[in-house]
């Protein structure tokens, strides 16, 4: 038997009390998690703008040498800023292309089974912590890079870069895979009903229509690269130069304040400095993300103009 519900009364599974207060408790928990952004943002600002009161703008951005430990300090991060930059190209180079084919596989080529294998596996792999990369690259990358290459020491660039594509793996790969199983199926149907093969239908259907996505998830590994700090102080090396082989140990900006905030004076300049440093990052990672979100959105406008 039917029971009809009259226009205007409220179903106590749909818009009821319950709604109102799962909407009430992610109203206030996003208020608070702003607030909490806002709050760092402007102690980040605030004890970064000091130190301009001790260097120019165009010192810490292009001076080549960081020593603030002198009399006047060397606030020079031009150095640091590059060998972030560096590592995090090389990381991409090498992870990125990885990821991609392992979406590829996992999504379009994969039996069901070896995908339901594969996949958590996948996923397992993102919840290794950095610092047991970090050991591994101290104690298994870096002995074996010294030996192979005849080098001074292992703690290098390549070192650390190898390690961040290994960690951008899980990310890109997992989410890449979701942006291609997104694909309508119907796509793919056309594609084999006009005689494409296996091959031409990824490369030239599912690809093209997942790209926004795997874009994204691309953007996302990039910016997990860059703030990546265990990695890069244990296995990057630590020298603050810029880097001309990949084979030279670096500084990056985020080993640099791991390193070095623990030991200097609050409210030096050299404090001051390293909380600048965390400006640049959050500036670089903040540009990083509003280009994903930018994408993403683009995507979804052209698959709106498509349907």
């Amino acid at each position: 038997m039917l029971h009809t519900r009259k226009r205007g009364t409220t179903s106590p599974h749909f818009g009821g009390w319950g709604d109102r207060v799962a909407a009430r408790t992610a109203l206030s928990v996003s208020t608070v998690c702003i607030l909490i952004m806002g709050f760092i943002l402007y102690f980040l600002v605030k004890e970064s703008l000091p130190v301009l009161k001790a260097t120019t703008l165009s010192e810490l951005l292009f001076g080549m040498d960081w020593y603030p430990q002198e009399t006047p300090p060397a606030l020079g991060m031009f150095p640091l800023i590059m060998s972030s930059l560096a590592v995090t190209f090389l990381s991409s180079a090498i992870g990125l292309p990885v990821s991609l084919a392992i979406a590829v596989f996992t999504a379009e080529i994969a039996p069901r089974r070896l995908r339901n294998l594969v996949k958590p596996l996948l996923e397992l792999l993102g919840f290794i912590p950095s610092i047991v990369f970090g050991f591994l690259g101290m104690v298994v990358v870096a002995p074996w890079l010294q030996d192979r290459f005849s080098l001074l020491t292992g703690l290098n660039m390549a070192n650390a870069s190898a390690l961040l594509g290994m960690m951008m793996v899980p990310i890109v790969g997992s989410l890449a895979d979701e942006a291609l199983c997104a694909v309508p199926r119907e796509l793919r149907d056309a594609s084999y009903a006009l005689g494409a093969t296996r091959w031409e239908t990824i490369r030239r259907v599912v690809l093209p229509s997942a790209l926004p996505g795997i874009l994204s998830a691309s953007l996302l590994g990039v910016m997990r690269a860059t703030g990546e700090t265990m990695v890069m102080l244990m296995a990057a090396g630590g020298a603050a130069v810029i880097p001309r082989s990949l084979f030279d140990p670096v500084r990056p900006l985020t080993s640099t304040i791991a390193a070095e905030m623990g030991e200097t004076p609050v409210g030096s300049e050299h404090y001051h400095a390293l909380f600048f440093a965390g400006l640049i990052l959050l500036l670089i990672t903040l540009a990083i993300n509003l280009l994903s979100a930018k994408i993403e959105a683009k995507g979804f406008k052209l698959k709106g103009g498509n349907l």
